[in-house]
Order: C-alpha cells, then sequence, then structure tokens
C-alpha cells in the first residue's frame, strides 16, 4: 500500500515537473517568436539599438580614458545619462528633446548659483534658509506650469529637467565651495552628451518622422482609392 502511494507521487511530481518544462519552453519559443516579430515589422528599431550602443560606448569614454576623466571629472556620469535620456527613434525627437534639456540646465544651472550666491551672502545661520525657501519656490512654480496644457505639450520634460538641475547646483554649493567649477562640469557633460547624441542620430542612418508621416499618407490614399473602386464596381 505504502509502495503504492509513493509510485503515485512520484508520478504527480514527474507530471508537474513536465509540464512546467513545457511552459518554460512555451514562453521561450514565444519570447524569440515576439523578438523576431518586432525586428521584421521595423528593422530600423535594430539598427536604433545599435546606434544607441554607439553613443553610449562613445561617451563612456570620458569614464575610461585619464586625460579626458581630469578634464571633465566624475560628473562624467551626467554626459552618458544625457545620451540615454535623449537618444529617440526619430532625428527631430531627438533634437526636441536635446533642446529642451540643454537650455533647461542653463537656465537652472545659472538661476541655482544666483541663488547659492545670495544665500551665501545671508550668513551661516540665513543660508539654509534662504536655500530652502528658493528651491522651494522655484520647484513649486515649475511643478505649477507643468500643468499648463501648452507647456505641458512642449515643455514638460524640460521642466523637469529645470527642477532637478537647480535643485542639485544649489544644495551641492552648501557642502562644496567650489560651486561654478562643479556647476561647469555638469553642465559641460550634459552639453557633450547630448552633443554626442545628435551627431549619432543624424549621421548613421538618420530616421525622419516627415518620411514616416509622408508614407503613411500614400498608405491611406491607396487605401481609400482602392475601397472606392471597389465600391463603383459594385455599383456598376
Amino acid at each position: 500500500m505504502v509502495k503504492g502511494s509513493e509510485e503515485v507521487l512520484t508520478s504527480d511530481h514527474h507530471g508537474c515537473f513536465k509540464g512546467k518544462a513545457c511552459n518554460v519552453e512555451e514562453k521561450v519559443v514565444e519570447l524569440v517568436n515576439n523578438t523576431k516579430k518586432v525586428g521584421k515589422d521595423d528593422p530600423r528599431r535594430i539598427v536604433h539599438s545599435l546606434k544607441l550602443g554607439l553613443a553610449a560606448t562613445m561617451v563612456s569614454s570620458f569614464y575610461y580614458f585619464e586625460p579626458l576623466y581630469d578634464s571633465f571629472g566624475a560628473s562624467s556620469i551626467w554626459a552618458i545619462i544625457t545620451v540615454i535620456v535623449v537618444f529617440e527613434f526619430s532625428v527631430g525627437a531627438t533634437l526636441g528633446k536635446g533642446l529642451n534639456r540643454t537650455t533647461a540646465t542653463l537656465v537652472a544651472g545659472g538661476l541655482g548659483f544666483v541663488a547659492h550666491y545670495i544665500a551665501s551672502i545671508s550668513g551661516k545661520i540665513g543660508h539654509p534658509i534662504l536655500l530652502g525657501i528658493f528651491i522651494s519656490i522655484m520647484s513649486g512654480t515649475a511643478t505649477y506650469l507643468r500643468f499648463f496644457p501648452k507647456l505641458k505639450a512642449k515643455y514638460d520634460y524640460g521642466l523637469l529637467i529645470f527642477i532637478l538641475t537647480f535643485d542639485m547646483v544649489a544644495v551641492s554649493g552648501y557642502r562644496d565651495d567650489e560651486i561654478l567649477k562643479l556647476a561647469w562640469h555638469r553642465i559641460a557633460n550634459i552639453l557633450m552628451g547630448g552633443f554626442i547624441a545628435v551627431v549619432v542620430c543624424i549621421f548613421v542612418r538618420p530616421v525622419w518622422a516627415g518620411a514616416d508621416l509622408h508614407q503613411l499618407v500614400s498608405t491611406n490614399i491607396r487605401n481609400l482609392g482602392i475601397f472606392f473602386e471597389g465600391e463603383s464596381s459594385s455599383l456598376l
């Protein structure tokens, strides 16, 4: 009796393990098929992935080579972050996002330095208080502006970067005396990362949104013509 029960349990475990193995195999096959389908539907997606890898490799050289690292310092990580965030599928989207980030970084960096300078001349006690007030006002104002539909549609990303940059420059300056050097390193790295992203996007198999729009309009007109041709044939 005990032996029979053990055989039943062994058989159940074997069947359960076999079923799970089959499910895993099906999931792997499905993943492979979906991966092939995504690349086959639009081969430019594969090219875009390779372009992003190329841009990230180029900008990471700031960390690998001593002369570049000595020039830009530990803030080189901002160049890598900028490439990953700014790089988009089409040239126009990359340019728009890069312009948003560059403008927001320059404006926020300048205002952050001014806020640090004004707070620093107020004394040891007033310094953190004024910094807190400036950060609260600027962050709150920029966040409120993000609710405006027109600003949200075009400049939402830029406003977000403005908040991030202003707060980081203002707060970092409280513990770091070389605030101007720190701000310059970060801004220079962001500009360099954005420049590399734009150059790779434009000169390596560029994707123009206008070409996609033209193709979409042509396809829709052709389908509409086929539809009317079929309707006229049925009426005759």
